[in-house]
């Protein structure tokens, strides 16, 4: 009777699973990462989903940063995911931009996840597994720092078509995004790019860029890694304010446009020449 009712339990759970996987059907899945943090990674996580969702793609973004999420506050959701027979629905943001982040689950936005290695990896699995996204033209993921169990989950894991790297000027933190340039090439994961954030701040009175953290080294860097340069993102104060205000649905930047453009060009535009590939 025990063993019977084991397998009464369990399968349910395993219903569920594939229900979500059927209705999922996602064309183009890109990875945003940096191996270091504090470069700004989820915040131009946020920004590529957002510029893209202007151009008409259907969009999501996965926050895959387990323990240091930041995600919806960047995008101002509060409410918790709905769960249904099928699997748990994505929040979506004000413009329709599906998000899925562990913040959404906890009772409490400033409650840390002290969770080991193994337990994160399965949180992202089922992050992908038990989530029913529906049709996505791009799912944006935004990566955590680092290149052991997480991010390592998320590339042998997921499939991955792109990767896209953010650095800053430091040499330390170009020294860093080469180590996850070399776990992704180890990986077989083509890296779509490389973007410099934090190159500089425009002076308020006479319009000087002033490189804040020293001179630019971004684009050795993307020679270093053989991958192509895709831009200077400046520091903006208008933009943190509204990532704090849960507001970037608001900003508008044609610097980060003119990258969002490169992207687009590389990885995206054939989506409106293929038909949906279901992802399993």
């Amino acid at each position: 009777m025990a063993k019977d009712s084991k397998e009464h339990k369990t399968k349910p759970k395993e219903v569920d699973k594939v229900k979500a996987a059927e209705k999922n059907h996602i064309q183009r899945v890109i990875a945003v990462m940096s191996g270091k943090g504090g470069v700004g990674k989820s915040s131009l996580a946020s920004l590529l989903a957002l510029y893209l969702k202007r151009r008409g793609y259907r969009v999501g973004i996965l926050d895959a940063d387990i323990t240091g999420p930041s995600i919806p506050m960047i995008f101002g959701a509060t409410q918790r995911p709905i769960s249904t027979p099928e699997g748990i629905l994505p929040v979506e943001s004000s413009k329709g931009i599906k998000i899925m982040s562990i913040n959404l689950l906890l009772p409490d936005r400033d409650q840390p996840v002290i969770w080991r290695g193994p337990l994160i990896s399965k949180t992202i699995k089922q992050f992908w597994n038990d989530i029913v996204w529906g049709n996505l033209d791009v799912l944006v993921i935004d990566l955590p720092p680092g290149t052991s169990d997480a991010s390592l989950t998320v590339m042998q894991s997921l499939p991955l078509d792109n990767i896209v790297l953010i650095t800053t000027p430091q040499d330390l933190a170009g020294l860093i995004v080469r180590k996850a340039a070399n776990m992704s090439k180890s990986l077989n994961i083509p890296i779509l790019g490389l973007v410099e954030n934090m190159s500089y701040v425009t002076c308020p009175e006479c319009g000087a860029h002033i490189e804040v953290f020293g001179p630019s080294k971004a684009e050795n860097t993307a020679h270093l890694i053989d991958t192509k340069f895709l831009g200077h993102v400046p520091i903006d104060t208008e933009f943190t304010t509204l990532c704090d205000e849960g507001s970037i649905e608001s900003y508008h930047s044609e610097i980060f446009e003119e990258i969002a453009v490169k992207i687009i060009q590389i990885a995206v535009n054939d989506l409106s020449n293929s038909t949906n590939k279901e992802r399993t």
